[in-house]
């Protein structure tokens, strides 16, 4: 084999054989294989689609590029994947959860894409939390608590991340394909057994339409489930904020309000359920019905919190932060509220336009070297369909400056639809696959 002849191939509409692309993956991987090329093969890839087997093959040679986690345990290895969206911090609820039941979740999250938060930017507004661990402390910190949230070592999936490089400056981040082998890659190197997936379609998510979500949803339970682990994948609502909050250490204060008891809503639902089909399919419970039960009474009894502050103590973060967080969050400088300006009810929220006007405050990267300011973001969101006054509040801007303050008003009421009539929210779940 060679590259220029799978290149050509791809050129010509040929999908390469699944040992063509375990070949191309060890070349792109041991330097074999040049950055025109590994561009090239990105191009072809979105030109030609892989067959079933052809998305397999790619996605088992991406994870056998590094080092794949082996566990033994006292129990399943469970993971929960979300494709992103606005005022997610599922992973926050769900982990902690899914360990208090009897599993255990070691979760290798990620940064912050474009309008949407990310995981580890999240984790890290907790003072003294640190993400980039060793196996070694990932172990550690997984025998400590059941559960960590933490981000890949160098060694996991190499594969993927010198093709994410090529394929964000070549345009070919939006293959589904390669997301599908780029998602899964690092999900079955982490050793995961069981794998629910929350794949969001709306305004706030990057699969706008229904159709999109499930063609990807499709994609990556086929393969996950071709590859030896159990996974099925929710498609759910992104047509509003998950959670009433956009930012950093905003969004921990939501997930430690439900861990505490002090909140119900999509968040607790949603994780509930994703939750519930872990332990299901795990064998920690009968059927997702009992397994969603099993969730929801390790938040309410207190135990998926005290597994989530043993959790951010083996990190390095504060002893007693989950009995205590308000103490240890940032607070930002400047926090206006918004005003609705007119009466009536709430048709739309654009979430995209949510989540950036959180970035423009500073609450996520425009480039890779800007500095996270953890406090700023929107807070206290109105919901979809709610009745509001002229002087009502849609949100909470929290912003280090006045003008930045000023800025993300103007920018969260344009995002935000009021009509004379009412609108009906969309179902939170809007199917189940796998």
């Amino acid at each position: 084999m060679d590259a220029r002849t799978i290149l050509a191939d791809l050129r010509h509409g040929v999908s390469p054989t699944p040992e063509a692309l375990g070949w191309f993956i060890r070349g792109l991987t041991d330097g074999a294989i040049s950055d025109a090329q590994t561009g090239a093969f990105a191009m072809g890839i979105c030109t030609t689609a892989l067959s079933p087997e052809g998305r397999t093959a790619l996605t088992l040679a991406m994870r056998d590029s590094g080092h794949v986690l082996r566990w033994d345990l006292g129990g399943p290895v469970v993971d929960k994947h979300s494709t992103g969206g606005v005022g997610d911090c599922v992973s926050f609820v769900v982990a902690p959860a899914l360990a208090a039941c009897g599993a255990f979740a070691p979760l290798l999250s990620g940064r912050g894409l474009g309008h949407t938060g990310g995981t580890l930017d999240k984790l890290e507004a907790i003072p003294g939390v640190s993400t980039q661990v060793s196996e070694d402390r990932l172990r550690a910190i997984i025998d400590a608590a059941g559960c960590a949230i933490v981000g890949a070592t160098a060694d996991i999936a190499p594969a993927d991340k010198r093709l994410y490089a090529v394929r964000d400056v070549t345009s070919t981040v939006d293959s589904l394909d390669l997301i599908t082998a780029s998602i899964l890659s690092k999900k079955l190197a982490a050793g995961t057994q069981t794998l629910v997936l929350d794949v969001k379609t709306g305004s706030g998510a990057f699969m706008k339409s229904p159709d999109a979500a499930r063609a990807l949803a499709r994609a990556l339970t086929d393969t996950a489930n071709a590859a030896g682990c159990r996974t099925r994948a929710v498609i759910s609502d992104m047509s509003q904020p998950l959670a009433p909050a956009i930012g950093n250490a905003l969004e921990i204060e939501e997930a430690m309000k439900v861990l505490a008891g002090q909140a119900e809503g999509p968040l607790l639902e949603i994780s509930a359920r994703l939750g519930g089909m872990a332990l299901a399919d795990s064998g920690l419970a009968a059927d997702d019905d009992e397994g969603a039960q099993k969730i929801r009474a390790a938040v309410s009894g207190g135990a998926a919190a005290e597994h989530f502050g043993r959790m951010i103590v083996a990190m390095g973060g504060p002893i007693v932060f989950a009995e205590n967080w308000q103490r240890f969050l940032p607070e930002a400088n400047v926090i206006t509220e918004v005003s609705a300006g007119r009466a009536g009810y709430v048709t739309a929220i654009d979430g995209q336009a949510l989540g950036l006007a959180a970035v423009a405050l500073g609450g996520g990267r425009k480039v890779e070297s800007d500095v996270i300011d953890p406090a700023v973001g929107l807070s206290r969101i109105v919901g979809l369909g709610t009745r509001v006054e002229a002087d009502s509040a849609l949100a909470l801007v929290h912003a280090a400056r006045e003008d930045a303050a000023a800025e993300a008003v103007a920018a969260l009421r344009a995002a935000i639809t009021i009509s004379d009539t009412p609108a009906e929210a969309p179902a939170l779940i809007r199917e189940t696959l796998g």
